[in-house]
């Protein structure tokens, strides 16, 4: 703490460094993709071991088609063995800006992009799917 420098009081940090006020939004939508890819894993956790998650801010706008924003995507790799899941945290927040349709809209894209690797239904890969419940 400095000292109390023309009458404004005290100068330090506004929440203590333990505070969830002080995670980036970064790392709890990283949190929240973790939490959504562990609730599969009791059921698909052999074959989810090929699969790697990745969250990024952006999509980048070369890969993106023209009229549309990409909140998901995944890719395989040349030998077909190992996919990648992309999440992009800025457009998907900016989709469901409250809590718990954010919590929702992940689970429905892990879900679905999921199924599509694993070459099966989304509600099988999560049952709850497309479910929305007022409770995350």
């Amino acid at each position: 703490m400095r000292r109390d420098r023309h009458g404004r009081g005290l100068r330090g940090p506004l929440a203590p460094p333990t505070s969830p006020a002080t995670v980036p939004r970064a790392e709890r939508f990283g949190d929240l993709v973790v939490d959504a890819v562990d609730r599969l894993e009791p059921r698909w956790g052999s074959r989810l071991t090929a699969v790697e998650v990745e969250v990024r801010d952006v999509p980048d706008p070369r890969d993106a088609p023209p009229d549309e924003v990409m909140l998901a995507e995944h890719r395989t790799d040349r030998s077909g063995r190992i996919a990648t899941l992309v999440l992009y945290r800025r457009p998907v927040e900016f989709r469901a800006p409250e809590h718990t349709s954010l919590v929702n809209l992940i689970r429905d894209l892990v879900a679905e992009h999921l199924a599509e690797v694993l070459g099966t239904s989304a509600g099988e890969i999560d049952p709850s799917y497309d479910q929305r419940s007022d409770e995350a």
